[in-house]
Formats: structure tokens, C-alpha cells, sequence
């Protein structure tokens, strides 16, 4: 299981150089064809529909129990039609990998073990195949998140200075996007997509609940509430912003003075495993050597 875990691990280091090193030499005009990138992408392209396929076996018929996974998969940026069933096939993929994992372990290693603790094991490795992509799609969210809540007030000042300058709403998330893109490349890609369905046609407050609906962030939702509200009404949206990205500041604020309490906290315990007992045997080891200097000695002579 570790051996299949570190090929993984490994395979997905090695794409992160490959696709670094291409970027550089996109960036200084060096674009050359490497026969070990072309040989990875191909790669990755036959496993990517053999997992499809994999998936689309798994995958349920109803709509009902996909959506919620559709969501999910939006949250973390997968907005390709066949994601859903990719990642259906990559949990059917890695039960069956530690599964298959499980029997040959018992094969070459648990060759004495009960029957029963081994039905046990295969049914916990599969387990763990099965839950593994779960665990990666949260730490994807999650990551995701983080990155759209770093950007999100800088982007909520931007526009406030884009209304105020006279520029019209979609206009504005149009600007934002295009200037957001070295900043937070995440949170520019998704006011893209809003500026790109406000051109599509689509009603704002849709277009807007579509954003709120793929971040799945109670602090996009909130402007997004706002945002109709204003439209619905006809009320300042410069002032709306304004009052929104400072009470976002402030919130952001409370969550750094939050954090900071709880760091003592959180320091108890590496002090008291790490640090304290490091003190002790530099403060107490010479007192204690020299105590047995002295002691042994008398001991030994009675």
C-alpha cells in the first residue's frame, strides 16, 4: 500500500515539475517539444479515459444522487461535464488497486493469519481505495476556498473603485477579473465566468448565484444577496460595496485577532512534549551526573 501510495506521490511531483518547467519556457520564449512531456500528457490522457470509462460503468443512473457530487466538483474548479464520472471511476479504481494490494500481501507476507483478520483487512484497504479521493476532493475545496477567501477583499475594493469611477456593474466584473489574474489566478477565473454569462445573456441574479453556487463560501453568498438586493430595489451599489467590503474587513480582522487567542493555546502542548523536557536534562543532567559522581562511589564501598 505504501509502495502504491509513493508511485502516486511521486507521479504527481513530477507533473508539477514538468508543468513548471514548461511555463518558464513559456514565459521566456523557449518553447520546445520534450518527448518526456509529450509521453506523461499521453499518459495521462489514456488513464483519464480508461478511469472515465471506469466511471461512467459505476455511475449512477439518477440525477438526484450526482448532483450533490456535481457541486462538489464544481467547488474545487472541475467544471468538465465528464468530472463527475472521472471521479466515480477513480474511487472504483482504487478500491479495486487496494484491494488487489490487500491480496497480494497476503500472498507474500500474512501467510499465517486467520482467514478472518485477513477478509478484515482486504475489506478496510478497500475501504481506505474508496475513501481516498473523498479526502483529496476536500483538501482540493479546502485549499480552493482559502484561495478565493485571500484574494476575495482586495477584489471587493477593486470593484468599489471601479463603480465609483462610473464604470456600470458588469463592467466592473469584467475589470476585476482581467486585473485579479497575478494576484489570484482562482478567484479571477470565476469572475470570468461571471462576466462571461452576464455576456451570454444570462440574468444577473442567475448569473450571480452561479458564482455563489461554485465557491460554496457564505462570504461570496452574502455579496451575492447584496448584489440582487440592490438591483432589485435600485439602491446604490457603490454604497452597498463599500459597506460590504468593510464589514468583510472587519470580519477578516476578528478571524486574525481569533487566530492569535488560541495560539497560546494551541503552544501548550508542543512546549510541554518538546520544549519542557529539553530544559529539564539541560538543567537538571550536570546536577544529576554529579550526584551519582558521589553517590556510586559510597554506594559501592558499603
Amino acid at each position: 500500500m505504501l509502495f502504491i501510495l509513493g508511485i502516486f506521490f511521486f507521479l504527481g511531483y513530477q507533473k508539477e515539475r514538468w508543468r513548471l518547467s514548461k511555463r518558464i519556457k513559456q514565459i521566456g520564449g523557449v518553447i520546445r517539444s520534450e518527448e518526456l512531456t509529450d509521453v506523461f500528457y499521453k499518459l495521462k490522457d489514456q488513464v483519464v479515459k480508461l478511469v472515465g470509462f471506469l466511471g461512467t460503468l459505476v455511475k449512477p443512473k439518477g440525477e438526484g444522487g450526482g448532483s450533490e457530487l456535481r457541486k462538489n466538483l464544481l467547488r474545487a474548479g472541475y467544471r468538465r461535464e465528464s468530472a463527475a464520472a472521472i471521479f466515480l471511476g477513480l474511487k472504483a479504481f482504487f478500491t479495486i488497486v487496494f484491494l488487489g494490494a490487500s491480496v497480494l500481501i497476503r500472498i507474500w507476507v500474512l501467510k499465517g493469519i486467520p482467514s478472518f483478520h485477513l477478509i478484515l483487512f482486504s475489506i478496510v484497504q478497500a475501504y481506505i481505495g474508496f475513501y481516498l479521493p473523498n479526502l483529496w476532493l476536500r483538501m482540493k475545496i479546502a485549499r480552493r476556498e482559502d484561495k478565493i477567501l485571500e484574494g476575495f477583499p482586495d477584489a471587493l475594493d477593486l470593484m468599489v473603485v471601479c463603480v465609483e469611477a462610473g464604470i456600470g456593474l458588469d463592467a466592473a466584473i469584467s475589470r476585476v477579473g482581467e486585473e485579479m489574474k497575478l494576484s489570484n489566478k482562482v478567484l479571477a477565473e470565476e469572475f470570468r465566468l461571471l462576466s462571461l454569462e452576464l455576456r451570454a445573456g444570462k440574468q444577473r441574479r442567475d448569473a450571480l448565484r452561479n458564482l455563489a453556487m461554485r465557491t460554496g463560501l457564505e462570504d461570496v453568498s452574502s455579496l451575492v444577496s447584496l448584489l440582487i438586493q440592490t438591483d432589485k430595489f435600485g439602491t446604490s451599489v457603490a454604497q452597498a460595496l463599500r459597506v460590504h467590503s468593510e464589514s468583510m474587513r472587519m470580519k477578516r480582522y476578528q478571524k486574525a485577532e481569533e487566530l492569535a487567542t488560541k495560539l497560546p493555546v494551541k503552544l501548550v502542548f508542543p512546549l510541554i512534549i518538546f520544549i519542557f523536557p529539553s530544559i529539564f536534562v539541560t538543567v537538571l543532567g550536570p546536577a544529576i551526573i554529579q550526584i551519582f559522581r558521589i553517590l556510586l562511589p559510597r554506594l559501592a564501598g558499603q
